[in-house]
C-alpha cells in the first residue's frame, strides 16, 4: 500500500515545475520579442550602422572666394602653402634629424631650437610625442621638393598642404578687406551642426572677408569610399557596388567671387601720397551713386601674417606690437574713430544760417582777429576786416560764425548736419562704425546734468569744435552730397558678386539715404564759396592748387584735447597736441564726380597738409580715368576695325 500512496513533497515539485515552464516560455517570448525588435523592428537602423561602420565619408575641401577691385584685379586670394610637421617618437635624431637640416637648409642655430623642442618632447611620457608638430610653415617649393624625393629615407617627416588667404598688395586697404582667424570654440559652437566650419578652420574676421563671410566661404563636399579595414572587401568584385550607395559623391561648392567699387590702383596712389604722415585717413567717393572708391586708413597692418601666412608664433607677436602702437593701426579710421571736423563743418553751418533767415548772401561781420563774447575772446585764425558769407569760407573767418553762432539756436546746427548724415551711422556695414556727435541742447543738459548749456557751446559748434565729431565716410558722404544737389546715398563697397567663372549672380544698385530739403539758391552759395577756397587767391587752400585739377572744397584745423594716450612716450607727447589737419571737397568742381576727405592726424594746418595731398590724390584720379578712357576707346576702335 505504501508503494501507491503519494509522497507529499510531490505536490509542492509539480507546482515549482509548472512555475518553471512558465518562466522558460515568458524568457522565450521575451527574447522572441527582442529578436523581432532587433531583426525586424530596428533592422534598418542596425543596416545603417553596420554600414557606416564599413562605409566613411571623407571630406572635399572648397575653395574661397576671390576678391577683386572694379577693374578685375585681385585683392585677396589662396594659395597653398607647405608645412613640415614631424613626429618625435618616430623620427631618428642621430641619423635622420641630420639630413633633414641638410634638405631644408636650416641654420645651426635654428636646428639646435628645433632639435631641442624635438628632444623635450621625446623625454616626455603619453601620446604627445606620436603626435605631429609643426616645424616650419610656408617653406619655399625647392624644399618640398626635396623633401619629397627622400621622403621613404625620412620616417617620422611630413610635408602637409594648407590653403592659406593670400593679399598680394600687402597693406593696400588692409582695413577694409580684412583679414582672417581661426574658428574658436565659441564660434564653432554657433555653427554647431554646419557642416561647413570645423576646428582648425580659417573664417573672416574683420573687413569684407567677416562682412561678406556667408558668401565667400563655399560649401563642403563629400565622398562615399570603404575604411581602411575594408580595403580586401573593397577590392573583392561588387562588394564596392554593394556597400557605396548613391549618392557616392557630393561636390564640393567653391565660395562666391566678391566685386570691389575699390580701385586699387587709385588706394595705391594716395597710400603714396600719404607716405609722408604717421597717420591719417582718405575716403574718395562717387558723388552720382555712394560707391566707395577708395578708402584708406594709415597705420595699417600686413594681412598676410594676420592670416597665418607665416604660422601662429608670427600673429602672436604681430598682434602685441600693433595693440601697443600709440597710432592706433588695427583701427578703421575711416569709420570707427570720430574726429572734430574743424572748418569742414562751417559749409553746413552756413547753409543752418540762410536757411533759418539768419544770415544772407550781403551779411557781413567785421573781423578784428576774434569775437567777443561774455567774458571771452573766441580767436580767429586772422585779421580779415570786413567779410560776407562767401569771404568768410573761403578765407575759413572763424569770426563771421561766431556771429552766427551767436544768433542761432544749436539744435539748428545739429539738424543740418544730422540731415546731411552726422551723428547716424552711414550702414556700410564693414567694420564697427561710429555714430560720431552732433550736440544739442538735451544732450549738453544730459552730460553736465541739469541745465548746464552755456552759449559758447553754440559758437564752437559753428566752427566744427566742442563736442561735435564726425568720421571721415560721413565727412565724404556729406560733401559728396553738396555735390550733387542734395542727395544723400548710403556708402556701397561690394558692386557685385560672381561665380567662380565670372557670371554675376547678383548686383547691387546705389540706394539713397535722404533726398535733402535745401534750397538749390542757398546750395549754389556755398558750392560757389567751396570753388573759391581754391581758386581765389585768398582761398586756404589756393597756394596748393595745381593746374588742370579743378577742385572745390574745404580746409579745415581741428583742435584736439590736448590729452595724450597713456601709451605714449612722453618725448612725443608734442605730436598728440598738434591740431587734425583736414581737407573736404569734390572735383571736378563745374560737373563732380567724385568727393574726397583727407584727414592727417595730429598734422597740423589743413590748407598746409591736407590740401596738397587731396590736389594730388586728385591728378591721380584724373589720370587714370584718361588712361581707361583711351583704352576703351582703343578697344571699341579694334573691335570696329575687326567687323570691317
Amino acid at each position: 500500500m505504501k508503494l501507491f500512496m503519494q509522497r507529499s513533497d510531490v505536490g509542492d515539485f509539480r507546482r515549482r515545475y509548472h512555475f518553471m515552464v512558465l518562466a522558460i516560455v515568458v524568457g522565450f517570448l521575451l527574447l522572441t520579442a527582442r529578436l523581432v525588435q532587433l531583426q525586424i523592428v530596428q533592422a534598418p537602423q542596425h543596416r545603417a550602422q553596420a554600414l557606416r561602420n564599413v562605409v566613411g565619408r571623407v571630406s572635399l575641401a572648397t575653395t574661397r572666394g576671390v576678391i577683386r577691385d572694379a577693374q578685375g584685379r585681385v585683392l585677396a586670394a589662396n594659395r597653398p602653402s607647405y608645412d613640415i610637421y614631424v613626429v618625435p617618437g618616430l623620427i631618428d635624431m642621430q641619423q635622420t634629424w641630420p639630413r633633414v637640416v641638410q634638405l631644408m637648409g636650416l641654420g645651426v642655430t635654428q636646428a639646435k631650437e628645433l632639435a631641442s623642442k624635438i628632444n623635450d618632447v621625446r623625454a616626455q611620457d603619453g601620446k604627445r610625442k606620436l603626435q605631429q608638430m609643426l616645424l616650419e610653415v610656408d617653406v619655399s617649393r625647392d624644399v618640398v621638393a626635396a623633401l619629397e624625393t627622400h621622403a621613404s629615407e625620412l620616417p617620422g617627416v611630413d610635408v602637409v598642404s594648407t590653403p592659406v588667404r593670400y593679399y598680394p598688395y600687402g597693406e593696400l586697404a588692409s582695413h577694409l578687406l580684412g583679414y582672417m582667424r581661426e574658428i574658436d570654440a565659441e564660434t564653432l559652437a554657433e555653427h554647431e551642426g554646419q557642416s561647413s566650419y570645423r576646428a582648425g578652420d580659417r573664417l573672416g574676421a574683420v573687413g569684407v572677408e567677416r562682412r561678406w563671410e556667408s558668401y565667400l566661404r563655399g560649401q563642403r563636399g563629400w565622398q562615399k569610399v570603404v575604411r581602411a579595414g575594408n580595403r580586401r572587401a573593397a577590392q573583392r568584385p561588387g562588394l564596392a557596388e554593394r556597400y557605396l550607395e548613391e549618392p557616392r559623391r557630393l561636390e564640393p561648392i567653391p565660395g562666391r567671387d566678391i566685386v570691389l567699387t575699390v580701385d586699387i590702383e587709385l588706394q595705391k596712389a594716395i597710400q603714396k601720397e600719404m607716405r609722408g604722415q604717421l597717420a591719417g585717413s582718405v575716403v574718395v567717393v562717387d558723388v552720382r551713386s555712394g560707391r566707395v572708391l577708395a578708402a584708406l586708413s594709415k597705420p595699417g597692418f600686413d594681412p598676410n601674417v594676420l592670416s597665418g601666412g607665416e604660422g601662429k608664433q608670427a600673429i602672436r607677436d604681430a598682434f602685441e606690437r600693433l595693440s601697443r602702437d600709440s597710432l592706433k593701426p588695427l583701427l578703421d579710421k575711416t569709420t570707427s574713430a570720430v574726429y572734430p571736423p574743424g572748418s569742414t563743418y562751417k559749409p553746413f553751418s552756413a547753409l543752418a544760417g540762410l536757411a533759418g533767415g539768419l544770415i544772407g548772401a550781403d551779411s557781413t561781420v567785421n573781423c578784428r582777429g576774434g569775437y567777443e563774447f561774455g567774458r571771452r575772446f573766441f580767436r580767429c585764425t586772422g585779421v580779415h576786416g570786413k567779410v560776407s558769407l562767401h569771404d568768410a569760407i573761403v578765407q575759413s573767418c572763424n569770426t563771421y560764425f561766431y556771429a552766427l553762432g551767436e544768433s542761432i539756436h544749436i539744435d539748428q546746427l545739429a539738424k543740418i548736419g544730422m540731415d546731411f548724415g552726422f551723428g547716424v551711422k552711414t550702414g556700410i556695414g564693414v567694420n564697427p562704425e561710429a555714430r560720431g556727435r552732433m550736440p544739442t541742447r538735451a544732450w549738453y543738459a544730459r552730460r553736465y546734468k541739469g541745465d548746464g548749456f552755456r552759449g559758447g557751446f553754440t559758437l564752437l559748434a559753428s566752427i566744427g569744435q566742442g563736442a561735435s565729431a564726425v568720421t571721415v565716410m560721413q565727412l565724404a558722404l556729406a560733401y559728396a552730397a553738396i555735390a550733387n544737389d542734395g542727395t544723400l546715398y548710403q556708402p556701397q563697397v561690394v558692386r557685385s558678386i560672381e561665380t567662380s567663372g565670372g557670371i554675376t549672380v547678383q548686383e547691387f544698385p546705389p540706394r539713397v539715404r535722404e533726398v535733402i530739403d535745401v534750397d538749390s539758391g542757398q546750395l549754389s552759395l556755398i558750392k560757389q564759396a567751396l570753388r573759391g577756397v581754391v581758386a581765389n587767391p585768398k582761398g586756404t587752400a589756393y597756394s596748393e592748387s595745381l593746374q588742370g585739377v579743378d577742385v572745390a572744397g574745404k580746409t579745415g584745423t581741428a583742435q584736439v584735447s590736448h590729452v595724450a594716450p597713456r601709451s605714449v612716450d612722453p618725448k612725443r607727447e608734442w605730436y598728440f597736441n598738434r591740431d587734425h589737419a583736414w581737407f573736404a571737397g569734390y572735383a571736378p568742381a563745374k560737373a563732380p564726380e567724385i568727393a574726397i576727405v583727407v584727414l592727417v592726424e595730429h598734422g597740423g594746418g589743413g590748407g598746409k597738409v591736407a590740401a596738397p595731398i587731396a590736389m594730388r590724390v586728385v591728378d591721380a584720379w584724373q589720370k587714370l580715368e584718361k588712361r581707361r578712357l583711351a583704352a576703351h576707346e582703343g578697344g571699341e576702335l579694334e573691335k570696329v576695325g575687326a567687323s570691317l
